[in-house]
């Protein structure tokens, strides 16, 4: 093929050019040809700039001095060539030679360059700018710096009198060379804050796109960090930028559009907006429909493409999230990470953004911040909007319908009866793009959909959402499997009814999809499994599912990085199926066992300079034996015999990366609750480097040592008592951390908890540094076992040292009353534990005592305790 050819081209090119490098004449040649040599093309002698550009990069400590400093005077005395090429790629040499830390050592280069700028001729002063633009992008922290004599306080003042320039080029050269020092919140950009702004507002309306770009961009930039600056002109810069987000040039626009999603961030943000709501509406609203170029590039026009195969570019990297070990909380599933999928990702092979994401996305930050107050000015306008007879207005009133969903919520719920069986009906409408919008939207409303009845919108809706899952458009296949996971996670066992429609459904899927949306549909089937758990484990479910899943599996080679979202899907199903999954095991296993060992191989052998081996190879499958010890139980016991799974994972604990010593802790928990007699001879060496990874600052590594070091308790009794010192106070210090996430507080709880159970004698003399929030942060957890032994040790380490609960003893009260049902014999505890304390005080301080008791505190106690 050609490109093999073009590769092998510039192989040659590139040795020769390297072979040249020998000679020490070859870079003073380039910037002849560069500077002087006015006979060669333009194109050419840019092209030896930018191999002497790349040959700074490579090797400018090794030029000889006298070539450097020919370079450096050449570049100066030629930034201001006539043609805008040269002069650019004169710019670009001079920035690389000074990021090469060279602005120490080029002394002359930035007031030389100031001086130009105030060159009679327009070229020296362009290329000056642009050469400063450059410098004030790559090196903005060092020119903030003591390093250099703190030049800003010369050159800002300078790019600020450049505002007022004739020439729009140089105009917009020096608000963005002023706007590289905003985010940082320089020292010398602060001092001229407001002749700064005073330039900003005088440029308002510049003719020059690309000026009034810089301008919003600065604007948006001072909201974050000099709010105080602004406020006083709020009411007009507000004005100022509804205008600009209707700007016929689109990058104007869009870098306006930033404003409202910055402002949606800041708490003024409902005071100095809510006069303009009725404005702003419709301009973000007008901004959510495609433009023609954007159905251009979205082949907007071709309805069918299912068989065309996909441009493997256009297949972004997957990230696998390594897991995670969380507690379940009352009333809710299990805790939900931060929804990521439902983002607008609508059309994500566009440019990626662009005014209508931005547009939607303020509309969407901006309905969380108003909620009701939004939604009367948006009403009317989707009224209109959603029943358009033209495709482009119906497919963008769609769009706002899902971006209100969050934040407008409860006042949308009225409408909803009569609104979800119109969307039901858009998602048959002929354009493919209304199509797959609509499967995006309905997605939002799914929360409400699963708590109606279900076959009044539920059934209908999964009905037709199966049905765009086989769409003949790709965008909507794709759409639409996005849509139906987040229909599972909501509707979770409400689907059960359903399993054999929706299997039918998503194995035919496999055998239709290009590459992309196949690794969307392993995304599905195991949000699937993990909505439906054991209801999944039927022969007839098993039978029309693993087929085509082990067949995708032996079709895969190791190196194939499509293996990631198949392992994670079997991991679910694994887990989902748990004795249903046996046939399956020992060949998954021993695969991932080989993936993990393939890639401690590969990066054991290689030396540092190397591409290091991808390791999400190693913590995906690290993740999915995770899952096979979860669903399997004991019966993973033979397998984990039979390899070499522990010494494997040993190495895994201690690797420098720290996804990979997260994965391994959740599997060497699972291992332990699975198969404790094969982790047992290896404790002495895993326990010291659990102790080590006790370090909050990596909180997910931190929370699955934690829970791993809780399993392992259990599993040893009193023989745990050696490691005690190892680790209990490290987690005595996480658990009185302020700012710490609730899943590590919860896990580090439960697990001195646990080591109290099998140990009291050692972890009871704490008690006091971690009685209360040890009580506040367990009060929330479902009851469980976890809970249950973690209480169990509460109890036991009391009876040890009950003077180190006396203080706290409110919060332990609280604590008791959380649980729903304990165990009879816990329950006997806690009813000792209180009447003992009962006893010891007498009756007057108890009742004085109780008295600060909340109602449903003492009604609980009362009624389940007789306290």
């Amino acid at each position: 093929s050609s490109s093999l050819y073009e590769e092998e081209g510039k192989k040659n090119l590139f040795l020769r050019l390297e072979q040249l490098n020998q000679y020490p004449d070859f870079n003073n040649y380039l910037i002849f040809v560069l500077t002087k040599l006015k006979s060669e093309d333009e194109p050419t002698r840019s092209l030896s700039g930018l191999i002497l550009k790349n040959n700074v990069k490579a090797h400018y400590q090794n030029f000889p001095n006298g070539v450097s400093d020919f370079i450096k005077s050449e570049c100066l005395q030629n930034i201001g060539d006539s043609s805008p090429l040269i002069r650019a790629t004169v710019g670009i040499l001079i920035t690389t030679i000074a990021s090469k830390g060279e602005l120490q050592n080029w002394p002359e280069l930035l007031p030389k360059l100031c001086l130009l700028l105030d060159s009679e001729d327009y070229n020296t002063c362009e290329g000056a700018f642009g050469a400063l633009q450059k410098i004030c992008e790559d090196s903005a922290e060092i020119l903030d710096s003591d390093m250099l004599d703190r030049p800003l306080n010369i050159m800002i003042p300078k790019f600020l009198q450049f505002f007022k320039h004739s020439s729009p080029k140089i105009r917009s050269h020096a608000i963005a060379c002023v706007n590289q020092f905003i985010i940082s919140r320089t020292q010398a950009l602060m001092l001229h804050i407001d002749p700064f702004i005073e330039n900003l507002f005088a440029l308002a309306t510049d003719d020059e796109p690309e000026v009034r770009k810089n301008v919003c961009r600065a604007l948006v930039m001072l909201l974050e960090v000099r709010l105080d600056r602004l406020l006083p002109h709020m009411h007009n810069i507000i004005e100022y930028m509804l205008q600009r987000t209707q700007d016929h040039d689109e990058n104007v626009a869009l870098e306006a559009c930033e404003f409202w999603l910055t402002l949606a961030e800041q708490p003024v943000c409902k005071e100095v907006l809510c006069g303009h709501l009725s404005q702003l509406t419709p301009v973000l609203v007008n901004g959510m429909k495609y433009s023609e170029i954007d159905i251009i590039l979205l082949k907007g026009d071709i309805e069918e493409d299912e068989a065309i195969p996909d441009n493997e570019q256009d297949i972004r990297p997957r990230f696998h999230r390594s897991r995670t070990v969380a507690q379940q909380h009352e009333g809710d599933g299990i805790e939900d990470e931060e929804d990521e999928d439902d983002e607008l990702d609508d059309d994500d092979t566009i440019s990626d953004w662009n005014l209508r994401k931005c547009s939607a996305a303020a509309l969407d930050v901006l309905a969380n911040v108003f909620r009701e107050d939004l939604l009367m000015h948006i009403l009317p306008l989707l009224k209109e909007l959603l029943f358009h007879p033209e495709w482009v207005v119906k497919e963008s009133g769609i769009l706002v319908l899902g971006a209100i969903a969050e934040g407008c919520m409860q006042g949308m719920i009225p409408y909803l009866p009569e609104l979800i069986p119109h969307l039901i009906q858009c998602l048959s409408d002929k354009k493919a793009l209304v199509r797959s919008i609509t499967c995006w939207t309905l997605s939002r409303y799914a929360h409400w959909v699963v708590s109606q009845p279900p076959d009044v919108y539920l059934k209908p809706l999964m009905t037709e959402l199966l049905k765009r899952i086989l769409d003949s458009n790709k965008r909507v296949q794709e759409a639409a499997c996005s849509a139906f996971a987040t229909l599972e996670e909501e509707a979770c066992t409400e689907l059960v009814p359903y399993l054999a429609f929706i299997l039918d459904t998503l194995v035919f899927a496999f055998s239709k999809y290009q590459h992309k949306n196949l690794l969307i549909l392993y995304d599905a089937i195991g949000t699937l499994a993990d909505s439906v758990g054991h209801h999944l484990n039927k022969p007839e479910y098993i039978q029309m599912l693993m087929p085509p899943l082990i067949q995708k599996w032996n079709q895969l080679k190791d190196e194939d990085k499509d293996l990631f979202p198949l392992l994670e899907c079997l991991s679910s199903v694994a887990t989902a199926l748990q004795s249903g999954f046996l046939p399956y095991c020992e060949p998954v296993y021993q695969r991932c066992v080989n993936l993990v060992q393939k890639t401690l191989a590969q990066s054991m052998s290689q030396p540092e300079q190397y591409e290091a081996p991808d390791k999400d190879f190693m913590i995906v499958a690290l993740d999915l034996l995770s899952g096979l010890a979860e669903g399997l139980g004991g019966t993973i016991e033979q397998l984990v015999a039979r390899s070499n799974i522990l010494t494997l994972m040993y190495q895994c604990m201690q690797d420098k990366m720290p996804e990979v010593r997260q994965s391994s802790f959740a599997l060497l928990g699972d291992l332990t609750k699975a198969c404790f007699q094969h982790v047992k001879p290896c404790i002495a060496d895993f326990m010291p480097i659990l102790g080590t990874n006790l370090n909050p600052e990596l909180i997910s590594v931190c929370n699955n040592a934690t829970w791993a070091i809780g399993e392992v308790s259990i599993q040893m009794g009193p023989e745990m008592q050696p490691y005690i010192a190892m680790v209990l106070h490290q987690l005595v210090e996480i658990i009185n951390r302020p700012n710490t996430p609730k899943t590590l507080l919860e896990n580090t709880a439960i697990t001195i908890g646990r080591l109290g159970y099998v140990c009291p004698q050692e972890v009871a003399p704490m008690l006091q540094q971690f009685i209360r929030p040890w009580c506040t942060c367990l009060r929330n957890i479902r009851d469980n076992e976890e809970k249950d032994s973690a209480f169990r040790g509460i109890c036991t380490m009391i009876s040890v040292n009950p003077g180190g609960v006396v203080q706290d003893f409110i919060f332990f009260c609280d604590a008791v009353a959380s649980w729903v049902n304990p165990k009879d014999d816990l329950r006997d505890m806690f009813y000792k534990i209180l009447h003992g304390f009962k006893n010891q005080v007498g009756d007057d301080n108890w009742r004085r005592f109780a008295d600060q008791f909340p109602m449903p505190l003492k009604e609980r106690l009362a009624t389940f305790y007789g306290v």
